[in-house]
């Protein structure tokens, strides 16, 4: 048989600009796809077009025209292409599921109960189901994803990756289903959960290794649902390296870098970060945390859990089946003569006043807060019964901040922006006139998102003498933001404003994530 097609070796056609016919898609089953490396495009009586990245030989062709019983066309595309449409049509791990449950249809026996045939199906099915987990994670580590979700419902298992923030399907075969409770099983066992226990929470990790000797350490955590478990591992780089963030690398400005790092160099007092869970307020503090971090200081953390392992830092995971809380573990490290300690987060009044005490007895501490502006801190530790003059004296600034998605660089073009939505940020009609920003349109490196990599937006309040005027009076949030404002604080939205008018990101990123303002 002649490879039609297979001349065009040099000259390769992008296969997404070619279309796949469903129908072609619907005839060739994933484990003959995947085993022979081609994508099926287009079928027409007895003649089926397909995608192929190298030329194939004549045996190969035989072996796929006697299996579809169809002549066989070929077109050669650029490899990547082929990976991508074999992932978009046919779905992450379609060849390992395809098996399965080929597999499974021919160890069932008619006469045998089918509950019981599930089981020694599945018993038998380890190999291939430790294939799909992998398939699904170095997937998503390739795809910068920082969280799997697996989903159980009723009549499918949906396995979502978030990627920079927002939430994406990820196609998986709808067999999947079949096999949910193997998933989960082998998952629980890899982060040394007890899998006969379906009805509580469990947390867990997993260490694995990519090929590019990349260690990613995965925390797993398990809730019940109606329709068996739904698990979400959290993707954690063990080789990254703060030592190469600096407070640019931030998203913090130059003026604000220097206030900043003058006020993580102070030698006492509190420094609160504020905002929503996974708004990268940890990246932040262990940034903090390595540029004070020399053989000068002794640095303890108290974390739930400990994301990043630091060398020369102390860090302590808390443990609430021991009575280890942030509370305890704060009494306990003041006999260890430290002299920074970064605590993971302030959810209680026994915590913020032992937080607030240990700075008035000489150290430094970082923690957060979870509030939504960096006003919000203030009210937050009073209304949990910390003394406004404990407040005033301790703390030197609540820092707020917001993760935003960068345009991509690949597909960035210029946009103009509608003077009414300037307008209502708070622009001159002067700076309108002048003001410009980029969107990205969408491509193969951003996964036709227009975004790739995110940074954050920052709100600084520096405790200045008429903001602890204002505490002391037990003044709102609003009337504290107002006056920080006046003495010259940029709010989330402002600089997110000036990271849209850098090129940095987009309108819609900074609207979607900082609060509207009110004059």
């Amino acid at each position: 048989m002649v490879a039609q097609g297979a001349e065009r070796e040099d000259n390769r056609i992008n296969l997404k600009d070619v279309t796949i016919y469903p129908a072609a898609i619907a005839e060739v089953p994933a484990k003959i796809v995947y085993y022979y490396a081609f994508m099926p495009i287009k079928t027409d009586g007895y003649l089926m077009t397909v995608a192929m990245a190298t030329p194939p030989n004549i045996q190969k062709l035989d072996d796929i025209s006697r299996i579809l019983k169809k002549k066989i066309e070929v077109i050669l595309v650029p490899e990547a292409d082929l990976t991508d449409a074999l992932k978009k049509y046919y779905g992450v791990g379609a060849d390992t599921i395809d098996k399965m449950v080929s597999e499974r249809l021919k160890d069932e026996a008619p006469d045998i109960p089918p509950e019981e045939a599930r089981g020694a199906a599945e018993s038998a099915d380890d190999a291939s189901i430790i294939k799909f987990i992998n398939q699904i994670m170095l997937e998503a580590h390739k795809d910068r994803a920082t969280d799997i979700h697996i989903e159980p419902y009723e009549n499918e298992l949906r396995i979502r990756y978030r990627i920079d923030g927002i939430l994406h399907y990820t196609k998986v075969p709808s067999s999947i289903k079949n096999f949910q409770s193997s998933i989960i099983s082998r998952i629980k066992i890899m982060a040394n959960l007890d899998i006969a226990e379906h009805r509580v929470p469990q947390d867990g990790r997993i260490n694995i290794k990519t090929g590019d000797n990349d260690v990613i350490d995965m925390r797993v955590s398990t809730i019940p649902t109606p329709f068996g478990e739904s698990i979400v591992i959290r993707l954690l780089s063990t080789n990254v390296n703060f030592k190469d963030f600096g407070l640019a690398d931030l998203g913090l400005e130059k003026k604000d870098g220097e206030i900043f790092e003058a006020l993580i160099r102070k030698p006492h007092g509190v420094i609160f970060l504020t905002g929503p869970t996974g708004s990268g307020k940890t990246t932040t503090l262990y940034t903090c945390l390595n540029m004070i971090n020399d053989e000068e200081k002794k640095i303890i953390t108290i974390e739930d859990p400990i994301e990043y392992q630091m060398g020369g830092i102390t860090q302590i995971q808390v443990n609430p089946k021991t009575n280890l809380t942030f509370a305890e573990a704060l009494r306990s490290i003041l006999r260890h003569d430290p002299d920074v300690i970064m605590v993971g987060e302030v959810r209680d009044f026994e915590t913020a006043d032992i937080v607030i005490r240990t700075a008035l007895t000489g150290h430094l501490v970082f923690s957060t807060l979870h509030t939504n502006d960096a006003a919000g801190g203030i009210t937050r530790l009073l209304d949990m019964g910390v003394e406004p003059f404990l407040v005033t004296s301790t703390v030197e600034c609540f820092i707020a901040q917001r993760l935003v998605r960068v345009i991509c660089p690949e597909c960035k073009h210029p946009v103009k922006i509608k003077q009414e939505v300037l307008r209502e940020i708070g622009m001159t009609q002067a700076a309108m006139s002048n003001a410009s920003a980029y969107e990205g349109k969408g491509c193969e490196a951003c996964k036709n998102t227009g975004y790739r990599g995110r940074t954050a937006i920052y709100e600084m309040l520096v405790m200045h003498e008429p903001i602890r005027e204002l505490v002391l009076r037990h003044a709102s949030a609003d009337e504290i933001r107002k006056k920080a404002v006046a003495l010259g604080m940029k709010t989330l939205r402002q600089d997110g404003l000036r990271k849209v008018l850098e090129g940095i990101t987009t309108l819609s990123e900074v609207m979607r994530v900082a609060e509207s303002e009110e004059s």
